[in-house]
């Protein structure tokens, strides 16, 4: 009880200055890259001594616009503002090259990018996300700082300790951004009935709640109760409305297994996703934009290896350069995946016998290549396709798929995205042949990790890992 009495009300004053400085810093954050990027271009202008005409002024506008839509990093509950430094680098990295390519896009359509000199441009290019991936850093910096003062932090105080309560007051203990203090839980039952531990502070029963809520100036209630003694859910919250706090209901959702969950408000009515993709609307176009920025590049750069590779596997032994596969894609639709031959056999029927260490079906040329995972560039042509993604869950066979699907819960889940050449589990060491249940179990959970966790900045990560650990996997074989 002394923890919550020892907030006393002078606290609330600074209040009001905290929202208008954090309101502040996240609208420079929001409009900081275009005036950099805008900024940065005049005068690099000035600099290299050329006049500005009509045509950059145009420019600038479109940069401007660009950069408040594009540049903008999205926050969601899991902000990356606690997320590291090399997350916000890469983020704005990322959306840096997808602004250079609509307007060189823009450029090459309209036939501009002739009234552009190019050293301006190119250096503007250079260095203008040096500039503000700077002060992203700093600004960021700054609002950490803030929202973790412990001063700044809105007190709050629980109605009935469950699971999803506990819970949620663990993890806004573990997040200062949310800048919210749990000051103790209310409930009818004893510590003994509840069998909690140390980490919960009980302060009285649900009838003490509303008295205290008024006394001690707490600012948000949160309500984990049973719907179905609504009666009682009621009269709680209309006692609570006699106060300044701010009320949220709590739905003991948890129990579920979720994935992407988000309140949504359909034609009025709420509903809660409990299992969605995580690729919708600008998102998908974001993943489907990068998979192309990056596939394209590495298909010219690389073709001439190709070409070499697929000289080899003809010459190697008989049968086709490219294997192709049955498997589930997206939304569990059979597609066709593209591999070159490493075995002296084409299996692809209702039952497929997994590739082991020292699998006499391995071709010399076979054996090489799936050493260094060199049979899976063909699968670039899938990404251009559509049909997969650099990064996601990779698809096994069909013949596996139906097996697993019976064994383990929640297998298809990972078909709610495109699969992926490389993914969360084969970075973590989950790759090559399953023997055990428990193997094909630890892929799944990485695969439905990823769904739950998906980000461009993530998807870049894996990618990283991956180039890093093809060249000293021990289970590549």
């Amino acid at each position: 009880m002394e923890e919550a009495t020892g907030m006393n009300s002078a606290a609330l004053v600074p209040k009001t200055d905290f929202a208008i400085a954090v309101s502040g810093l996240v609208t420079m954050q929001s409009f900081a890259p275009a005036v950099i990027a805008v900024s940065s271009l005049y005068g690099l202008l000035g600099l290299f001594d050329v006049r500005p005409g009509p045509y950059f002024h145009s420019m600038a506008l479109v940069v401007a616009l660009l950069a408040i839509t594009v540049l903008r990093i999205p926050r969601t509950a899991t902000s990356q503002l606690f997320g590291g430094n090399f997350a916000v680098v890469i983020a704005v990295a990322v959306r840096w090259l997808i602004v250079l390519a609509v307007l060189f896009a823009l450029g090459y359509v309209s036939g501009f990018s002739l009234h552009y000199p190019r050293r301006v441009i190119l250096t503007w290019a250079v260095f203008t996300p040096a500039l503000i991936i700077c002060a992203s850093l700093v600004l960021q910096e700054l609002l950490r700082r803030m929202l973790c003062d412990p001063a700044n932090a809105r007190k709050a105080v629980i109605a009935g300790c469950t699971d999803s309560s506990v819970a949620l007051a663990r993890r806004l203990h573990g997040q200062n951004e949310f800048c919210i203090s749990i000051a103790g839980f209310f409930d009818d039952r004893g510590r003994d009935r509840l069998k909690v531990n140390g980490e919960v502070s009980l302060l009285g029963t649900l009838t003490d709640m509303p008295e205290f809520v008024r006394r001690n100036g707490i600012e948000v209630a949160f309500v984990a109760l049973p719907i179905r003694p609504v009666s009682r859910v009621m009269e709680l919250v209309d006692e609570l409305r006699d106060s300044t706090a701010s009320i949220y209901y709590l739905p003991d959702i948890h129990v579920f297994d979720l994935i992407q969950s988000r309140g949504e408000v359909l034609d009025g009515i709420p509903v809660i996703s409990m299992c969605e993709t995580p690729f919708h609307g600008h998102r998908a176009a974001a993943k489907r934009l990068t998979d192309l920025l990056l596939t394209i590049p590495l298909l010219l750069l690389i073709s001439p290896l190709m070409l070499a590779i697929a000289l080899a596997v003809r010459l190697g032994s008989p049968g086709p350069v490219v294997f192709r596969q049955r498997r589930y894609g997206l939304n569990g639709e059979e597609i066709i995946v593209y591999k070159f031959r490493t075995m002296s056999v084409v299996e692809d029927g209702p039952v497929t016998e997994q590739a082991t260490r020292g699998d006499a079906r391995f071709t010399r040329v076979g054996r090489f290549l799936r050493r260094y995972s060199l049979d899976e560039l063909p699968q670039l042509i899938n990404v251009l396709q559509g049909r997969m993604s650099l990064v996601g869950p990779r698809p096994h066979t069909v013949a596996h798929n139906e097996l697993y699907r019976k064994l383990i819960k929640g297998y298809m889940l990972r078909h709610k995205v495109l699969p992926g050449i490389t993914g969360l589990a084969q970075v973590n060491g989950l790759r090559g042949e399953t023997r055990e249940l428990e193997q094909m179990e630890a892929r799944v959970r990485y695969d439905l990790e990823y769904l739950r966790c998906w980000s461009l900045e993530l998807d870049l990560e894996i990618l990283a890992r991956t180039a890093v650990r093809v060249l000293n996997d021990s289970k590549a074989f």
